[in-house]
């Protein structure tokens, strides 16, 4: 099993996602983040006891950026030429096969990785249910 080159620790200054303000309130507002705008918005005026606004000063780490927790970066992978591509870096960069690749190429993916010894993040899927029919 081929090991990371990188064993540095991801470190999140704020590891619960930003969501928008109110967006428990109202059944119809998407949770995703949207800067408070109001002249008399609490959040955006920061008072004590609101949610906290996006900062650039939360933005993690460069070298730790994109990191998986298995110490791997991910590379996306459609075909066995695909990752030919990961032979001389496959301590850094894991393969992912993508989601529309059929369950047929995976396997020649999957046998072709382990020659290689590049490890598949995903390497089990499709696969499992095709056996147990």
């Amino acid at each position: 099993m081929v090991k990371p080159l990188n064993t540095r620790v991801k470190v999140k200054k704020h590891p619960n996602r930003f969501r928008r303000h109110q967006w428990d309130r109202y059944h119809g507002l998407p949770t995703s983040w949207r800067k408070p705008r109001g002249i008399d918005s609490r959040v955006r005026r920061k008072f004590k006891g609101q949610q906290e606004m996006v900062k650039i000063g939360y933005r993690t780490n460069r070298k730790t950026r994109h990191l998986l927790q298995n110490g791997f970066y991910k590379f996306q992978v459609h075909n066995v030429r695909d990752l030919e591509l990961l032979l001389m870096h496959n301590r850094k960069y894991a393969a992912e096969i993508a989601h529309s690749v059929s369950s047929k190429t995976r396997k020649l993916i999957v046998e072709r990785a382990s020659q290689l010894d590049v490890k598949v993040t995903n390497g089990g899927s499709r696969l499992r249910t095709e056996e147990a029919q």
